[in-house]
């Protein structure tokens, strides 16, 4: 496994990290889900992602209870904050009282005293940046959480947090949580790659299979009991089309050419970015997740042939 800085802090996390979207308190059951993260553990992940919202708070319990006998010091724990956990009209959103109530809400699920990565889960229109920011700082110098960070902001408000933290001596955000994968380029490539390379700022990125349709499984159809006939699934049930679906065909025969699975040239591809500090998959099984593990080893294997090959199939013009 190979470990990058997160942006130009001093903290490292594993290039392939494991997430608990879908999967954790949800898809498998909670033995499996151990079993998951004790095996990403021993093949090298310390960065483990998380959000107060997942299962409805079942995951961070799951996350918590799997982690209870790995030392603390080698993790990297992330959780997230803003949509609707709690009654109430404050129950939601970044105001320091929900953001504050929250925290210990995540930390008591999770059974932790600290979180390394604490993200705003979305940009909320009803609070204003300097509060988001000044609350975020208030928990950085409590020891609650060693770093923060903002997931699907817009460049625009990404930018204004980290110049109100730097103009009044605050915490600027570490790190911005995007969805990154072939089928969606131009937010990550065209907005926030310039910025995080100017600033400092680290991406993780998510969904690096589309929901799995970047691994070829919805080549023939859909399985049962996939992620496509989740109820709360249905973007990529509305993804998954003829025309997305001949690309990955496409790109299943460039990654046969390499001797690597469509699975694992998808994720290589990603870690080509140097803005990339951690690609967060998702697993359903420990075969799946050793599959994933081993995207890394492709890497040296993108020559510019094969980017091209890639860049003829998934181009620019044609992403989200």
């Amino acid at each position: 496994m190979h470990y990058r800085r997160l942006g130009r802090s001093g903290i490292k996390v594993s290039e392939i990290s494991l997430g608990a979207w879908v999967t954790f308190g949800n898809q498998i059951s909670d033995k499996t889900a151990a079993e998951l993260v004790h095996t990403a553990y021993d093949q090298g992940v310390n960065f483990f992602d998380n959000a107060d919202v997942y299962a409805k708070g079942k995951a961070e319990e799951v996350l918590g209870k799997a982690i209870a006998d790995i030392t603390r010091e080698t993790l990297v724990i992330s959780s997230k904050v803003f949509f609707p956990t709690m009654e109430g009209v404050n129950g939601r959103g970044l105001s320091r009282k929900h953001i504050n109530e929250s925290i210990h809400a995540s930390l008591k699920r999770l059974n932790l005293e600290y979180l390394d990565i604490y993200f705003c889960h979305r940009y909320d229109p009803d609070t204003t940046v300097q509060e988001v920011v000044q609350t975020m700082d208030m928990l950085v110098r409590q020891g609650k959480i060693l770093y923060w960070g903002t997931s699907q902001w817009d460049a625009f408000h990404l930018m204004r947090a980290i110049n109100f933290a730097k103009q009044n001596g605050l915490i600027p955000p570490m790190v911005e949580q995007t969805k990154y994968n072939l089928l969606h380029r131009r937010r990550m490539e065209n907005e926030l790659a310039p910025i995080c390379g100017e600033y400092g700022i680290g991406l993780t990125t998510y969904s690096p299979l589309s929901g799995g349709l970047l691994s070829g499984k919805y080549n023939n159809g859909i399985p049962e009991k996939s992620r496509a006939v989740l109820e709360d699934m249905v973007w990529l049930q509305n993804e998954i089309n003829s025309d997305v679906i001949e690309k990955v065909r496409q790109l299943t025969e460039v990654a046969r050419g390499l001797g690597a699975t469509t699975a694992q040239l998808a994720i290589a591809w990603l870690l080509r970015r140097k803005e990339v500090s951690s690609v967060i998959t998702g697993a359903s099984r420990p075969e799946q997740l050793d599959e994933n593990l081993a995207a890394s080893e492709f890497s040296e294997a993108l020559t510019d042939e094969v980017l091209d090959s890639i860049e003829s199939i998934f181009s620019m013009e044609n992403s989200v």
